[in-house]
Parts: C-alpha cells; sequence; structure tokens
C-alpha cells in the first residue's frame, strides 16, 4: 500500500483546517492510500523548538515523511503565511527530505487574498527541501468549512469539488510515478 504523510501546521486541534484534511484523508483511503497524519499541534512542543532529534514522536514523524510517496503539506494562513507550527515541522526535514516525493499543499485562510501563500511562502521551501514535484493544491477561505453540532465539519460543495480533483491529481500523479520506476526496474534488469 502506498504511503502518504499528512503535515498539518494548525497549532490548534479544532481548526477548520481539519475538515479540508480528513475529508482529503477519507477520500485517499478510499482510494487505497494509506495516510499518517503528522500535527504539529500533537507533537511535543519544546521538542519542536529545540530541534530534538533524538525525540521519539520526531523521529517517528520524519521516518512517515522519509517512507512515504506523497506529502500534503496543509496549513493555515497566518500573516500571508503558514503557520509557525508547520515551519518547526519543515525546519526539521532534512535537506532532501521531499526529493522523488508528490507534493500537495491545502491551505485555509480568512480571503482569497492570502492565496498566493503557497506560491510566495511554502512552494519555495518545498524546493529547498528537495522537492520538484509540486502539485497545484487547494487554497480554501474559511467560510466554506463550518462545524457541525456533532464536532464534525461540513465543506461547502465547491470546496468538495476542488478536493476531489487533487485527490484525483493526485492519485494519477503517484500511479505515473510508480509506472516509471517499474519500468526502469525493469530496463536496469534487462
Amino acid at each position: 500500500m502506498t504511503k502518504i504523510a499528512l503535515i498539518a501546521g494548525s497549532p490548534t486541534q479544532n481548526s477548520r483546517l481539519f475538515g479540508m484534511t480528513q475529508y482529503v484523508v477519507d477520500r485517499l483511503a478510499l482510494a487505497g492510500f494509506d495516510v499518517e497524519l503528522i500535527s504539529a499541534a500533537e507533537l511535543p512542543a519544546e521538542d519542536l523548538l529545540r530541534a530534538n532529534f533524538n525525540s521519539p514522536a520526531i523521529r517517528q514523524a520524519l521516518a512517515a515523511v522519509e517512507q512515504s510517496a506523497a506529502v500534503i503539506i496543509a496549513s493555515p494562513v497566518f500573516k500571508a503565511s503558514y503557520s509557525g507550527a508547520l515551519k518547526t515541522v519543515l525546519d526539521l526535514v532534512p535537506q532532501k527530505g521531499f526529493q522523488g516525493k508528490v507534493v500537495l499543499p491545502l491551505f485555509i485562510g480568512g480571503t482569497i487574498a492570502h492565496l498566493l501563500a503557497v506560491d510566495y511562502a511554502l512552494k519555495p521551501v518545498v524546493s529547498v527541501l528537495g522537492g520538484t514535484n509540486i502539485l497545484g493544491g487547494v487554497f480554501a477561505v474559511d467560510g466554506w468549512i463550518t462545524r457541525t453540532e456533532h464536532g464534525g465539519f461540513a465543506l461547502e460543495g465547491q470546496l468538495r469539488e476542488r478536493l476531489d480533483s487533487a485527490v484525483n491529481e493526485l492519485v494519477l500523479e503517484l500511479r505515473h510515478v510508480a509506472a516509471v520506476c517499474d519500468r526502469n526496474k525493469q530496463e536496469q534488469a534487462v
């Protein structure tokens, strides 16, 4: 089963961002993918801030990224950039930690004016970490996601459609990459 790491950069667990990420995780599970969530809010804060590479939680998170074929990077936008919580996680990823991986950004902000945070704030960092296969991703506005009375989230139709499209693109790209790898292995065996 193909593994995907999802790095959620929200500093809180009740963020609308988790409405998006849960929707995507559910769709990927239906498609047969194994998604491991790395939540900045659940990692030990002191280990993150002090870059404690000996922390079991940090080692587990980095192993999930290393073993994945794709990385979904999800964050709320604060002051025209991704969250500081996400930055602390990205700072721990090895220099070429995203090399050979498909990267899918999922961002959420108060207004569409923050849309370019993906291109101007995230993509340069992903590139420095070796990421070259960065999909377009999805930017959502807070108002497109509402909390339900049972503690879940409801997503507007246009957002669900855009997330479905992003998941389909990720699945197709992962299948393409796997086919190329298989073909290369067959050619080397000959």
